[in-house]
C-alpha cells in the first residue's frame, strides 16, 4: 500500500511540474489545461497540507483545498486590480509561494526533531 502511495505522489509530482513547465515555456499540447489546472490547485494545498502535520487527514485535505482555491482567486484578483494579468506570472508566483511553504515545513520539522532530541537528551 505504502509503494501505491509513493508511486501516486510522485505522478502528481511530476505532472505538476510539466504543468509548470509547460506555462512558463509557453509548449502546445493537448493536455496543458489540465496539467495547468493540477499544477494551480495541487501544490499550494499540497504545501498547505504538508505544515499542517499530526492533523486529521481528511481536515488537512479539507484546509489544504480551500487555501489553494483562495490561493488562486487572491492572486488573480491582485492581478487583475494592479492591471499586471499574466498567466505566466501567476503560475511562477503559485510556484514560488509553494515552494516557500516548503522550506517553511522543512524548517518546522527540523525544529522539532531538535526539540525532541533535546527533550531525550534531560
Amino acid at each position: 500500500m505504502l509503494k501505491h502511495r509513493r508511486a501516486l505522489a510522485w505522478l502528481l509530482a511530476l505532472a505538476c511540474i510539466a504543468g509548470a513547465v509547460v506555462a512558463l515555456f509557453d509548449i502546445e499540447t493537448p493536455l496543458r489545461p489540465f496539467l495547468i489546472s493540477l499544477f494551480l490547485l495541487v501544490v499550494p494545498g499540497a504545501a498547505v497540507v504538508g505544515l499542517l502535520r499530526d492533523r486529521d487527514p481528511l481536515a488537512a485535505l479539507s484546509v489544504g483545498a480551500a487555501a489553494s482555491l483562495v490561493l488562486n482567486v487572491l492572486l488573480a484578483q491582485a492581478m487583475l486590480l494592479f492591471g499586471a494579468w499574466s498567466p505566466r506570472a501567476g503560475v511562477a508566483t503559485v510556484a514560488v509561494l509553494g515552494g516557500f511553504m516548503y522550506v517553511l515545513r522543512v524548517l518546522y520539522r527540523g525544529k522539532s526533531i531538535q526539540t525532541e532530541q533535546g527533550a531525550r537528551a534531560r
